[in-house]
């Protein structure tokens, strides 16, 4: 039933520990240590997406339709905490020292909040679905699925743009912006 939940709500969260896989010696300091000062704070809150994925994906053969809607409203809450945390690294780190820095680090704050946003918004959906009626639920989910989706979409819009040239690459550089390890596989 939940299936569909799980592979969409990975792919934005984890966009920024895939990207900026190019190559070449920067050098740049100043791009460096931004890049350093917003990984740092990337890790802990991939870590929590990661984490509230994997209890959607655990819970999606749930048959109990309060226990799903729980594990799901509070997964969603995560998500939305984590993106908030995101967009608060990126305006801490201030702008990053390349061309049009400061709208760049502007647009990406904008975004990782609006998604923070959205985020809480399907967590309100999904706590009002009603849960007495399987079929009623499932078609609310469905719904929740397709928002999900169009989600993912616009937040992996949000860090494209961030990890372009110099300070993608000096984030992939960065521990704290590679994916966390984890033991199991991820359906994304």
């Amino acid at each position: 039933m939940n299936k569909k939940l799980v592979a969409l709500s990975g792919g934005a969260a984890l966009v920024l520990a895939l990207s900026g896989c190019g190559g070449g010696d920067d050098g740049d300091k100043k791009v460096n240590d931004w890049a350093k000062s917003v990984c740092d704070e990337v890790q802990p809150q991939l870590k929590k997406i990661q984490g509230a994925n994997a209890s959607i994906q655990a819970a999606s053969d749930e048959q109990d339709t309060k226990k799903l809607q729980q594990t799901d409203s509070k997964a969603f809450q995560q998500i939305s905490e984590s993106y908030a945390a995101l967009a608060k690294a990126v305006q801490k780190a201030g702008a990053p020292p390349v061309d049009n820095g400061e709208q760049t680090q502007k647009q990406a704050v904008k975004e990782l909040n609006a998604t923070s946003g959205a985020y809480n918004d399907l967590k309100t959906t999904v706590d009002k679905l009603e849960t007495s009626d399987k079929s009623k639920f499932a078609e609310g989910l469905k719904g929740v699925a397709d928002d999900l989706d169009k989600l993912s979409t616009s937040g992996d819009n949000a860090l494209k743009q961030l990890q372009e040239g110099k300070v993608g690459t000096a984030m992939s550089k960065q521990p704290g912006c590679q994916k966390p390890k984890t033991g199991a596989t991820s359906p994304t």
